[in-house]
C-alpha cells in the first residue's frame, strides 16, 4: 500500500501549468513544510524542524490550488508517493520523489490563517505547554446551556 498524510504549510504559491492538447489538465507544484520533532542534547528535549515535501495535483485538485492555496497557507493533504528520475542539461541523472495530491484540504480557518501568516513562508505550529493543557476540556460560561443541543 502506497498512502500518505500530510499537514505542513505551503512554502511559496503553487506553480500551476496547463498541458497542450484539446483537454488541457491543470498541474500544481507546490512544497509542504511539515513539522518535524526530535530529541536532541538540548535543555528542554524538543527542538523542532521541518521536512520540505514536494507535491503535485492534477486536474480539478489543481484548479483548486491555483484558486486557494497561497504562501503559508497549512493544509492537509492525502496522496501516494511517487519517485522518478530525469537527465539534466549537464547529462547528470537526477532523482525526484513527490506525493502525487488525491485529496487536499484546508487545515486551519481564514482567520488563523492570516493570523499565522506573518508576511508568509514557513512558520512552525507552536506547541501547547503542558501547563496549559490542563483536563483538555472547556469551560462553558453560566446561562448559555439552554442553547446546546445537548443537556
Amino acid at each position: 500500500m502506497n498512502k500518505v498524510i500530510l499537514m505542513g504549510r505551503l512554502t511559496r504559491d503553487p506553480e500551476v501549468r496547463y498541458s497542450q492538447g484539446e483537454n488541457a489538465t491543470a498541474v500544481a507544484r507546490y512544497t509542504l513544510a511539515v513539522d518535524r520533532r526530535f530529541s536532541r542534547n538540548n535543555a528542554n528535549g524538543d527542538q523542532q524542524t521541518a521536512d520540505f515535501i514536494q507535491c503535485v495535483a492534477f486536474g480539478r485538485s489543481g484548479e483548486f490550488a491555483e484558486k486557494y492555496f497561497r504562501k503559508g497557507l497549512k493544509v492537509v493533504v492525502t496522496g501516494r508517493i511517487q519517485t522518478g528520475s530525469y537527465t539534466n542539461r549537464d547529462g547528470q541523472k537526477v532523482y525526484t520523489t513527490d506525493v502525487v495530491v488525491e485529496d487536499q484540504e484546508f487545515a486551519e480557518s481564514k482567520n488563523a490563517s492570516q493570523q499565522n501568516n506573518n508576511g508568509g513562508g514557513y512558520v512552525p505550529a507552536e506547541r501547547p505547554s503542558p501547563m496549559d493543557a490542563g483536563d483538555g476540556f472547556m469551560n462553558i460560561p453560566d446561562g448559555i446551556d439552554e442553547e446546546l443541543p445537548f443537556n
